[in-house]
Order: C-alpha cells, then structure tokens, then sequence
C-alpha cells in the first residue's frame, strides 16, 4: 500500500489520456448522434503528424522547444483529416439510416491504419518517437512524475477547461448547443449548422492530436496501429462518464485509467484472484467498470446530455 499514491498519479495520468481523446468522441455524438469509430485513426494519424514535423526541424533541436511546434503540426494534420473525412464520409450520410455512416466510419478507420502503414517511412513497426531529458519530478517523498505524464496532467484539464468555457460562453459555443439540441431549428434561427458540425470534428481531432504527443512522448514510440485499442478506451471512458457531456468524458477516462492501474498493482494480491491480476487482465477490469456502471447508471456517471430526437 505504501505504493498507493504512486499508482493513483500513473492512473490519473493514464486516465487524462483516455480523457482527451474521449472528449472527440463525445463532441461528435452530441451534436450529431455519431458513433465516430475512426477518431482512434484521427488520434494516431496525429501523433505521426507531429513526429514528421519534428523530422524536419533542425537536428539537435530541444524537445522542449520543439513541442509547441509538434503539437501544431499534429494538430493540423489531424484536423485536416478530420474535417475531410466529415465532408466526404459523413455528410453524405447524415440522413441515411444510423447503421450506414456507423459501417463507413469502421472501414474509415481500417482506411487510414492502411494508408499511413503503406506510406508512411518506417510505418510498419514501431516508429521512434523524442522523449523528455531528464529526471522525473519528485513530489511529496517517493512520489514521482515523468516529464511526459506532467504534460497530460497539465494540457488535460486546461484543454477540457478552455473547451467548456467555449462551449458556455462564445458565441459559436452556444450555436453548437443549439444545434445539438434541435439543429433543423437552429437552421432556422440562421445558424449554419453544417460549420458547427465541422467545428466539432476539428476541435476533437485537435485534442487527440495533444494526446497522441503526450502517448509518444511517454512510450517513445508510435504505431499505426496505435488508434484502435486506445480509440475503444476512449468511446469507453466517454460513456461512462456520460455520452455528450465534455466533462464526464474526463471523469470516464480518469475513473478507467485509475481502475486499470490499480488492477494491474494489486488484484493479483488478493486471495484467491492471483490468476486474474497483471498487465493481461486490466482491459477485463475496465469493461467490467463501464458494464457495473451502465447496469446502474445507464445514463453514465455525470448523464448524458444530447437531446432525444424523433
């Protein structure tokens, strides 16, 4: 137990993670009811956009000066893709029956893994990645944070923050609510509602490209594979946290990123359940976790909020 508070730090971090690619999921699903299964690609084609921008800065160049750059690189890429595959992809099937743009976005995904893996150099295994210099951050005696699990923590819940103020307070924001609410409404009202569906794509590939760099600094790699098992922890942690909802989708991720860890660190100290501990079990934990959750609170732990529409 005396490793408690360590876990709880590496599961938070995890969970922040899960949190802001969760919170694409959730943007999408509340303005238009889409399930967008290819936002794990968006999330990997992201962190391969901030990698290439990296490769072309001057060699020698400090990760820390690079970052901001890389994030930006990241984030366009992602956001080009994203808003692409919404115009080409969805758009057209937004008055198809649900099941239809739900298949294109699964063959989306399977598209984009293809693509990157065929052309990207080196994309066929896992492709090296800058890590943060030096020492991990000491805090509070034993308590320790790596430098790449310090930048989650931190760009997490200022992104999630900077987002829910948006949302609340702009003008564009209170179109998006709009829109979400009743949107052949808002049309009427003068709203271009077709911008704001666009803007919610773009402001989720954006956060996902911000997880895939804090993913590769704290791996020091990345996959073209990458997208789909943490795509499915993130649609995860944004039902459980409350689908629609940009602060349960934190809540989600933090809830199943701590449960994963402390899985891992100490079910298999229990008598009697040693065989179901470890790194092989944590995903059984997780789903286990969303499907007690969704058993008693089917609505997720801080409710959905989309609108039901005939």
């Amino acid at each position: 137990m005396n490793e408690l508070p360590q876990q709880l730090a590496n599961g938070l971090a995890l969970g922040a993670l899960y949190g802001l690619i969760a919170i694409g999921y959730t943007m999408v699903y509340g303005i238009v009811q889409l399930i967008n299964f290819a936002h794990g690609e968006i999330f990997m084609i992201g962190g391969f956009g901030a990698l290439a921008t990296y490769t072309i800065l001057p060699s020698g160049i400090s990760i820390a000066v690079a970052l901001p750059l890389m994030l930006i690189g990241g984030a366009i890429v992602s956001v080009a893709v994203a808003t692409a595959a919404e115009r080409f992809a969805y758009r057209p099937l937004r008055g198809a029956p649900r099941l239809a743009p739900l298949i294109t976005a699964i063959g989306l995904s399977i598209a984009l893994q293809q693509l990157v893996w065929r052309f990207y150099p080196g994309a066929k295994g896992p492709v090296s990645f800058p890590e943060f210099t030096g020492e991990s951050f000491k805090i509070l005696g034993n308590l320790a944070i790596s430098r790449a699990d310090a930048f989650v923590l931190a760009a997490a819940p200022l992104c999630m923050l900077a987002l829910g103020l948006f949302v609340s307070k702009s003008r564009s924001g209170r179109a998006m609510q709009a829109t979400a609410q009743d949107p052949d409404t808002a049309k009427l009202m003068g709203i271009n509602t077709d911008r704001i569906i666009v803007m919610a794509f773009a402001i989720g590939a954006a956060f996902a490209a911000v997880a895939a760099v804090a993913e590769g600094l704290d791996k020091g790699q990345i996959r073209f594979e990458m997208g789909f098992l943490l795509g499915l922890k993130a649609f995860t942690a944004a039902v459980l946290g409350g689908i629609g909802n940009i602060y349960g989708a934190m809540v989600g991720g933090v809830a199943l990123g701590i449960v994963e860890t402390l899985s891992i660190a100490y079910v298999q100290d229990i008598p009697g359940m040693e065989q179901f501990g470890g790194g092989a079990w944590k995903d059984v934990w997780a789903f286990s976790l969303l499907i007690l959750v969704l058993l008693f609170r089917p609505q997720g732990l801080l409710g959905e909020r989309v609108a039901d529409r005939a």
